[in-house]
């Protein structure tokens, strides 16, 4: 294996780091049926070569943003189109957003079994010229009727246009009440924290996420016929647990935990109904380890639990770094993943994105990766992340 000089956590001393290489596993040929359903939120690779102004416009590689879509549904995993891992609020417009959901369902019409449920929300609004919770409902009407039209199914995301002008409870009830009256097929409900978005805090109507929830909850319950499913991200596993349990029947958890992920899709065995008694998943995380995702599943699907976790494991301490505060950065180190590993030619992103974390966080998470058996094709990792090292003055 190959042999790389990598600086330490503080950036002040260089070490010599020795590969592991590929782990033992291999990914669920396609046609593999899981017990669990799976989404992997998934990222877009930029074009950098557009001629634009990056931190103002974006402009996407669509050939290489499709071909990494088509690798997911290889594996068995769904696809979260244009979430917040595709950089949507955070570099991804509408218009682009849009033109990827249209471009994704139509890629996925050529896989058998492909899933693929589609962000909707507000981020077109001017939230400089919001003043009334209609204008919410309006934003969300445009957006459902935009994907709904190309025939996707809609993953509600949450609004940072409600989470501002809400006053409390029963701003959020009638918004979501509007919504879910009016989706043509069941949705997947989306309640991310303020550590993956500052602008999203106290949704539901309260800062007590306690109260929070028992305002989503309510919802669910007034329209679980309108409900495939909720999925938080509250990096809370025990709140997703207690959640789970007073979900209404055939109405699914879908974890965004993406700390503790193996033990919430294991679940626990508890729960008044099959659905209640697991997590499902829609993570951002399964992008940057798709192959440990789909054999781990592919593992857990034929009884042998015993593998899903020992498979799972050495992917945690890979995804809490990736995901480490500030959490809304976690985008860069999925982006990264798929550049070492030859997905992508390059670690551009959207909105100049890739700068958003630092040497010494991209050289831990190259050993994390590696530990895990993530580095698919270690020479070619290695040559990627010495050009990196180079550019930062690191003579590797």
């Amino acid at each position: 294996m190959p042999t790389i000089t990598l600086p330490d956590a503080a950036g002040k001393t260089l070490a010599p780091y020795t590969l592991r290489g590929p782990a033992g596993f291999t990914p669920a040929p396609p046609g593999t049926a899981f017990n669990r359903i799976a989404y992997s939120a998934a990222h877009v690779v930029a074009d950098p070569r557009a001629a634009i102004d990056p931190w103002l416009q974006c402009a996407i590689d669509w050939d290489a943003t499709i071909a990494y879509r088509l690798r997911l549904w290889n594996m068995g995993l769904g696809v979260a189109e244009a979430m917040d891992t595709a950089q949507r609020g955070m570099g991804l417009d509408w218009p682009t957003s849009l033109e990827l959901i249209r471009r994704s369902l139509a890629a996925a019409r050529d896989v058998p079994g492909a899933l693929v449920a589609s962000g909707c929300g507000t981020d077109h609004l001017d939230l400089a010229r919001m003043r009334r919770i209609d204008d919410v409902i309006q934003g969300y009407e445009e957006q459902m009727d935009a994907i709904e039209s190309l025939g996707g199914r809609l993953i509600v995301m949450a609004s940072r246009a409600l989470a501002k002008l809400a006053h409390g409870p029963a701003d959020y009830e009638r918004v979501y009440d509007r919504v879910l009256r009016q989706a043509k097929e069941p949705v997947i409900l989306h309640w991310l924290g303020d550590m993956f978005d500052p602008a999203l805090a106290g949704y539901w109507g309260s800062t007590d996420v306690d109260r929070a929830m028992d305002t989503a909850l309510g919802v669910i319950a007034a329209h679980a016929a309108k409900v495939d499913g909720i999925k938080i991200s509250l990096l809370d596993k025990d709140r997703e647990i207690a959640m789970r349990r007073r979900l209404p029947p055939g109405v699914r958890m879908y974890t965004g935990d993406d700390f503790n992920y193996a033990e919430l899709i294991a679940g626990d065995g508890v729960g008044s109904t099959a659905t209640h008694r697991h997590s499902d998943a829609l993570l951002g995380i399964f992008d940057a380890i798709a192959p440990a995702a789909s054999a781990a599943l592919a593992a857990l699907a034929a009884g042998d639990e015993a593998r899903f976790h020992s498979i799972l494991a050495p992917t945690v301490p890979l995804s809490r770094h990736i995901f480490k505060a500030p959490t809304r950065f976690y985008k860069t180190g999925v982006v990264f993943m798929a550049w070492l590993n030859g997905h992508q030619s390059h670690f551009t992103m959207v909105g100049g994105q890739q700068s958003t974390r630092s040497l010494p966080h991209l050289a831990e998470l190259f050993r994390l990766a590696d530990a895990a058996g993530l580095i698919e094709q270690p020479e070619l990792a290695v040559a990627r992340m010495k050009t990196l090292l180079a550019l930062h003055g690191v003579e590797a």
